[in-house]
């Protein structure tokens, strides 16, 4: 049996080009960036190359790129740097409902120490409203920290808008932009983003390791102490052939992101299509046109996701329900609920997110296997039936 890897979003397995890239840095070149002889000099020099192919992604300047262990640490130094840096001038926070944990979390943190977050509400598509964030912004307000896309539904946020408001008040912008670099255009200087957080193992590259986009003249403190690496701002030995894949990852992923965009948005409203039109009961969680392209994420009435997931998996499928990072909670997903999902619809949802390995043979496959599934579990399902019975009732009158 094949096996269809539709999670995406959760990792991606490390491609050719960037395990080649790295492997030297394991074993001949393995020396210590801070040392002064010849292969601490090639690590050095390697360290570099990986930050201007990282700062060239996004339209910044190298020296305002920190590699840091991943998307989470990058999102927490980010808020938490910036409360500190600015809490004498102001102490209040503006996020969104549907932020990622790693940002949701580090916010909850700052209210114990007397900071307050305003979070937004999302629309339906689960993008906010920008007139809702003008009116969120107070003389106290000193970051607003917003995802550029959101790591579920796959909405992608105005952020050239949020970045313009932001700098014309003033007020610092952060993004998590984990899920969408790579896979849609982003320029920080032409949105005006202030800080940036990116994660390599969302882009075929390892995991643990992330970058954060600083913009130059912000000075974050150090989140990490220790020694001077990083020039002074995140000590620690850095992890060269993590870097020099994350360098390698993100510039094939830009280089080759229009082709792929392309490619998979044609494949994900296959999916959404067929997935709609055999399964009843079914709504589309985010917008269709504003998402992510390889993003697909649906809700079906009167099953658990969970068993969804269970029944997939025999099938070869590997699927999500949500977030990798919450997969293990019982609660439904923040992100469903602020788009106005109830409690039940919430637990039937199935994110599928594809990738370079996705064609259309498995997601015709997939649309083949997915109704029988759907329909053996609501047979199951108490609610079903009782629907089916207040059906019944209602046509016989």
């Amino acid at each position: 049996m094949e096996k269809i890897y539709f999670d995406h979003a959760a990792t991606t397995p490390v491609r050719a080009e960037v395990l080649e890239a790295m492997l030297p840095y394991f074993t001949e070149q393995y020396g210590n960036p801070s040392s002064i002889y010849e292969i601490a000099r090639s690590a050095k020099k390697a360290l570099e190359t990986a930050r201007d192919k990282s700062a060239a992604a996004l339209g910044a300047d190298p020296a305002e790129i920190f590699f840091t262990g991943g998307g989470t640490e990058s999102d927490n130094w980010a808020i938490r740097g910036i409360a500190e840096l600015y809490e004498n001038k102001g102490s209040h926070i503006i996020s969104s409902r549907i932020e990622h944990h790693a940002v949701l979390h580090t916010c909850e943190s700052l209210k114990k120490r007397g900071f307050e977050v305003t979070y937004l509400p999302v629309d339906e598509d689960g993008i906010i409203r920008i007139s809702d964030l003008e009116k969120a912004i107070r003389p106290d307000t000193i970051l607003i920290t917003i995802m550029t896309a959101n790591n579920e539904i796959g909405s992608i946020q105005p952020i050239e808008a949020i970045g313009a408001l932001a700098r014309a008040k003033g007020i610092a912008f952060h993004t998590d932009a984990v899920q969408a670099v790579g896979h849609v255009p982003i320029n920080v200087k032409s949105h005006n983003i202030d800080m940036l957080s990116l994660s390599a193992h969302k882009l075929y590259g390892p995991k643990g390791v992330g970058a954060l986009y600083v913009k130059k003249g912000i000075p974050l403190r150090s989140f990490i102490f220790g020694g001077g690496q990083e020039r002074g701002r995140r000590a620690g030995t850095e992890n060269i052939p993590g870097i020099v894949a994350l360098g390698r990852a993100i510039e094939l992923a830009v280089s080759e992101m229009e082709e792929d965009s392309r490619r998979l948005t044609a494949l994900r409203n296959k999916l959404i299509d067929g997935i709609l039109a055999s399964v009843p009961h079914t709504r589309l969680n985010g917008s269709k046109d504003k998402r992510l392209p390889n993003n697909v994420n649906v809700s079906f009435e009167f099953i658990e996701g969970e068993s969804l997931l269970l029944l997939l998996d025999m099938k070869g499928i590997f699927a999500s329900s949500g977030s990798a990072c919450t997969s293990g909670s019982l609660d439904p997903s923040h992100v469903l609920l602020a788009i106005g999902l109830s409690h039940e619809k919430a637990h039937g949802s199935l994110r599928i997110t594809l990738g370079r390995s996705s064609t259309e043979e498995q997601a015709e496959y997939f649309l083949k296997e997915l109704p029988p599934i759907v329909s053996r579990l609501r047979d199951m399902s108490p609610l079903y039936e009782e629907y089916l019975k207040t059906s019944r009732q209602r046509i016989s009158k």
